[in-house]
Protein backbone atom coordinates (compact mmCIF):
# COMPACT_ATOMS: atom_id res chain seq x y z
CA UNK A 1 0.00 0.00 0.00
CA UNK A 2 1.06 3.35 -0.52
CA UNK A 3 1.14 5.59 2.31
CA UNK A 4 -0.08 9.00 2.98
CA UNK A 5 3.20 10.32 3.80
CA UNK A 6 3.86 9.34 0.02
CA UNK A 7 1.33 11.29 -1.50
CA UNK A 8 1.94 14.21 1.32
CA UNK A 9 5.66 14.93 -0.22
CA UNK A 10 4.35 14.66 -3.99
CA UNK A 11 1.48 17.39 -3.13
CA UNK A 12 4.48 19.50 -1.48
CA UNK A 13 7.19 18.83 -4.12
CA UNK A 14 4.30 20.22 -6.91
CA UNK A 15 3.62 23.44 -4.77
CA UNK A 16 8.02 23.77 -4.27
CA UNK A 17 9.38 22.41 -7.43
CA UNK A 18 13.10 23.43 -6.58
CA UNK A 19 16.43 21.84 -5.87
CA UNK A 20 16.59 24.04 -2.63
CA UNK A 21 13.29 22.55 -1.41
CA UNK A 22 14.24 19.20 -2.55
CA UNK A 23 17.31 19.03 -0.65
CA UNK A 24 16.12 20.17 2.40
CA UNK A 25 12.99 17.46 2.46
CA UNK A 26 15.68 14.45 1.22
CA UNK A 27 14.69 12.41 3.95
CA UNK A 28 10.97 12.70 3.41
CA UNK A 29 11.45 11.69 -0.33
CA UNK A 30 14.26 8.77 0.39
CA UNK A 31 10.59 7.40 3.04
CA UNK A 32 8.61 8.04 -0.37
CA UNK A 33 11.37 5.93 -2.10
CA UNK A 34 10.98 3.32 -0.21
CA UNK A 35 7.46 3.15 -0.02
CA UNK A 36 7.74 2.50 -3.80
CA UNK A 37 10.47 -0.10 -3.70
CA UNK A 38 8.49 -2.18 -1.05
CA UNK A 39 5.42 -2.15 -3.20
CA UNK A 40 7.49 -3.05 -6.17
CA UNK A 41 8.92 -6.15 -4.31
CA UNK A 42 5.36 -7.54 -3.10
CA UNK A 43 3.74 -7.03 -6.51
CA UNK A 44 6.34 -9.08 -7.92
CA UNK A 45 5.12 -11.87 -5.59
CA UNK A 46 1.57 -11.28 -6.54
CA UNK A 47 2.55 -11.15 -10.24
CA UNK A 48 4.52 -14.58 -10.21
CA UNK A 49 1.19 -16.08 -9.24
CA UNK A 50 0.00 -16.12 -12.79
CA UNK A 51 2.86 -14.56 -14.82
CA UNK A 52 6.18 -16.20 -13.60
CA UNK A 53 8.36 -14.77 -16.52
CA UNK A 54 8.30 -11.78 -14.39
CA UNK A 55 10.79 -13.39 -11.89
CA UNK A 56 12.05 -11.22 -8.83
CA UNK A 57 13.48 -7.71 -10.14
CA UNK A 58 15.57 -5.64 -8.60
CA UNK A 59 12.69 -3.18 -6.52
CA UNK A 60 16.02 -0.41 -6.98
CA UNK A 61 15.70 -0.88 -10.47
CA UNK A 62 11.77 -0.80 -11.32
CA UNK A 63 11.24 2.98 -9.76
CA UNK A 64 11.82 5.69 -12.63
CA UNK A 65 14.06 8.93 -11.60
CA UNK A 66 12.21 11.28 -9.80
CA UNK A 67 14.82 13.58 -11.58
CA UNK A 68 13.22 14.98 -14.54
CA UNK A 69 15.23 15.55 -18.45
CA UNK A 70 14.78 19.48 -18.81
CA UNK A 71 17.26 20.05 -21.88
CA UNK A 72 14.26 19.78 -24.62
CA UNK A 73 11.62 21.11 -22.85
CA UNK A 74 10.01 24.48 -22.19
CA UNK A 75 9.05 23.46 -18.50
CA UNK A 76 12.68 23.48 -17.01
CA UNK A 77 10.88 22.07 -13.15
CA UNK A 78 13.48 19.59 -11.91
CA UNK A 79 11.47 17.35 -10.43
CA UNK A 80 8.55 15.10 -11.84
CA UNK A 81 5.71 15.52 -9.24
CA UNK A 82 4.70 11.11 -9.47
CA UNK A 83 6.44 8.06 -8.81
CA UNK A 84 6.78 5.56 -11.59
CA UNK A 85 7.07 2.07 -11.06
CA UNK A 86 7.80 -0.34 -14.09
CA UNK A 87 7.35 -4.43 -13.86
CA UNK A 88 9.17 -6.32 -16.49
CA UNK A 89 11.55 -9.46 -16.56
CA UNK A 90 14.25 -7.60 -18.01
CA UNK A 91 14.01 -6.00 -14.07
CA UNK A 92 15.07 -2.65 -16.42
CA UNK A 93 12.64 0.90 -17.23
CA UNK A 94 14.73 0.16 -20.22
CA UNK A 95 13.57 -3.16 -21.34
CA UNK A 96 11.92 -3.34 -25.08
CA UNK A 97 9.09 -5.79 -23.67
CA UNK A 98 6.02 -5.29 -22.20
CA UNK A 99 5.59 -4.25 -18.80
CA UNK A 100 3.49 -3.91 -15.40
CA UNK A 101 3.25 -0.19 -14.40
CA UNK A 102 1.97 1.45 -11.48
CA UNK A 103 1.53 5.18 -11.87
CA UNK A 104 1.33 7.44 -8.50
CA UNK A 105 0.45 10.95 -8.37
CA UNK A 106 -2.03 12.59 -6.39
CA UNK A 107 -5.39 12.52 -8.38
CA UNK A 108 -4.16 10.53 -11.06
CA UNK A 109 -3.30 7.45 -9.87
CA UNK A 110 -3.52 4.14 -12.48
CA UNK A 111 -2.13 0.90 -13.32
CA UNK A 112 -1.40 -0.08 -16.90
CA UNK A 113 0.55 -2.85 -18.73
CA UNK A 114 1.70 -3.13 -22.57
CA UNK A 115 4.34 -1.63 -24.64
CA UNK A 116 4.67 2.35 -23.98
CA UNK A 117 7.15 4.62 -26.12
CA UNK A 118 8.69 1.82 -28.07
CA UNK A 119 11.73 1.76 -31.22
CA UNK A 120 10.40 2.39 -34.56
CA UNK A 121 11.12 -1.45 -35.49
CA UNK A 122 9.48 -2.45 -32.46
CA UNK A 123 6.28 -0.63 -32.88
CA UNK A 124 6.57 -1.90 -36.77
CA UNK A 125 6.50 -5.67 -34.91
CA UNK A 126 3.60 -4.82 -33.14
CA UNK A 127 1.40 -3.57 -35.94
CA UNK A 128 2.14 -6.75 -37.97
CA UNK A 129 1.31 -8.84 -35.15
CA UNK A 130 -1.82 -7.39 -34.80
CA UNK A 131 -2.40 -6.64 -38.52
CA UNK A 132 -1.54 -10.59 -38.87
CA UNK A 133 -3.27 -12.58 -35.84
CA UNK A 134 -6.20 -9.63 -35.80
CA UNK A 135 -8.62 -12.15 -34.45
CA UNK A 136 -6.78 -13.50 -31.60
CA UNK A 137 -5.63 -9.96 -30.65
CA UNK A 138 -9.52 -8.73 -30.51
CA UNK A 139 -10.61 -11.88 -28.53
CA UNK A 140 -8.07 -10.65 -25.61
CA UNK A 141 -9.87 -7.16 -25.99
CA UNK A 142 -13.33 -8.55 -26.11
CA UNK A 143 -13.22 -11.00 -22.86
CA UNK A 144 -15.87 -9.32 -20.46
CA UNK A 145 -13.36 -9.05 -18.02
CA UNK A 146 -11.29 -7.22 -19.57
CA UNK A 147 -13.64 -4.59 -21.12
CA UNK A 148 -15.69 -4.02 -18.02
CA UNK A 149 -11.86 -3.27 -16.10
CA UNK A 150 -10.05 -2.22 -18.11
CA UNK A 151 -11.63 -1.46 -21.35
CA UNK A 152 -9.21 -0.89 -24.60
CA UNK A 153 -6.23 0.23 -25.87
CA UNK A 154 -5.24 4.12 -25.09
CA UNK A 155 -5.27 5.96 -28.22
CA UNK A 156 -3.46 9.55 -27.25
CA UNK A 157 -2.47 12.47 -29.40
CA UNK A 158 0.56 10.55 -31.06
CA UNK A 159 -1.88 8.12 -32.58
CA UNK A 160 -1.56 8.43 -36.51
CA UNK A 161 -4.39 10.39 -38.65
CA UNK A 162 -3.90 7.77 -41.39
CA UNK A 163 -2.88 3.85 -41.75
CA UNK A 164 0.91 3.71 -41.68
CA UNK A 165 2.56 2.68 -45.12
CA UNK A 166 3.00 -1.16 -45.81
CA UNK A 167 -0.40 -1.67 -44.49
CA UNK A 168 -3.73 -1.88 -45.84
CA UNK A 169 -5.93 0.70 -44.70
CA UNK A 170 -9.18 -1.47 -45.41
CA UNK A 171 -7.75 -3.71 -42.93
CA UNK A 172 -10.22 -4.48 -39.58
CA UNK A 173 -7.08 -3.41 -37.76
CA UNK A 174 -6.47 -0.28 -38.95
CA UNK A 175 -7.12 1.95 -35.99
CA UNK A 176 -4.88 -0.02 -33.77
CA UNK A 177 -2.17 0.15 -36.42
CA UNK A 178 -2.57 3.99 -36.38
CA UNK A 179 -0.86 3.91 -32.54
CA UNK A 180 2.24 4.65 -31.52
CA UNK A 181 1.91 3.24 -28.30
CA UNK A 182 0.39 -0.33 -26.99
CA UNK A 183 -0.79 -0.47 -23.56
CA UNK A 184 -4.00 -0.07 -21.74
CA UNK A 185 -4.70 1.35 -17.91
CA UNK A 186 -7.04 1.29 -15.17
CA UNK A 187 -7.60 4.39 -12.64
CA UNK A 188 -7.28 3.88 -9.08
CA UNK A 189 -8.18 6.33 -6.12
CA UNK A 190 -5.86 7.71 -4.10
CA UNK A 191 -7.76 5.88 -1.45
CA UNK A 192 -7.64 2.97 -3.21
CA UNK A 193 -3.37 2.92 -3.49
CA UNK A 194 -3.61 3.43 0.38
CA UNK A 195 -5.72 0.52 1.09
CA UNK A 196 -4.23 -2.60 3.10
CA UNK A 197 -5.14 -4.35 -0.06
CA UNK A 198 -4.10 -2.69 -2.98
CA UNK A 199 -1.65 -5.12 -4.09
CA UNK A 200 -4.17 -7.52 -4.18
CA UNK A 201 -6.15 -5.30 -6.61
CA UNK A 202 -3.32 -4.60 -8.81
CA UNK A 203 -2.08 -7.53 -8.65
CA UNK A 204 -6.12 -8.42 -10.22
CA UNK A 205 -6.02 -5.82 -12.61
CA UNK A 206 -2.51 -6.99 -13.75
CA UNK A 207 -3.88 -10.75 -14.32
CA UNK A 208 -6.78 -9.45 -16.40
CA UNK A 209 -4.18 -7.00 -18.90
CA UNK A 210 -1.18 -10.67 -18.81
CA UNK A 211 -2.61 -11.87 -22.14
CA UNK A 212 -1.94 -8.34 -24.23
CA UNK A 213 1.61 -8.47 -22.61
CA UNK A 214 2.16 -12.19 -23.74
CA UNK A 215 0.37 -11.25 -27.42
CA UNK A 216 3.32 -8.49 -27.79
CA UNK A 217 5.73 -10.39 -26.26
CA UNK A 218 5.25 -13.12 -28.31
CA UNK A 219 5.67 -11.05 -31.61
CA UNK A 220 8.82 -9.22 -30.05
CA UNK A 221 10.74 -12.44 -29.38
CA UNK A 222 10.16 -13.72 -32.58
CA UNK A 223 11.47 -10.68 -34.28
CA UNK A 224 14.60 -10.84 -31.90
CA UNK A 225 15.27 -14.14 -33.01
CA UNK A 226 14.69 -13.64 -36.21
CA UNK A 227 17.13 -10.85 -36.23
CA UNK A 228 19.73 -12.69 -34.32
CA UNK A 229 19.54 -15.84 -36.92
CA UNK A 230 20.22 -13.01 -39.37
CA UNK A 231 23.19 -11.63 -37.92
CA UNK A 232 24.41 -15.20 -37.51
CA UNK A 233 24.39 -15.87 -40.82
CA UNK A 234 25.85 -12.97 -42.08
CA UNK A 235 28.93 -14.15 -40.04
CA UNK A 236 28.99 -17.29 -41.35
CA UNK A 237 28.98 -15.92 -45.06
Amino acid sequence: MIQPSTFAFLRKLAKNNTREWFHLNRESYDKARQNMFDLAAKLAVSINRFDERLGYPDPRKCLFRIARDTRFSKDKSPYKTNFGLILNAAGSVHSPFSCYYVHIEPGNCQVSAGVYAAEPETVKTLREAIDGNFEEFEGILSRKDFKRRVGGLVRDENALKRVPAGFDKESPAAEYLKLKHFYVHAPVSDAETMSPDFVKKAAALFKIMHPLNLFFDRAIEKRFLRDQAALRESFNV
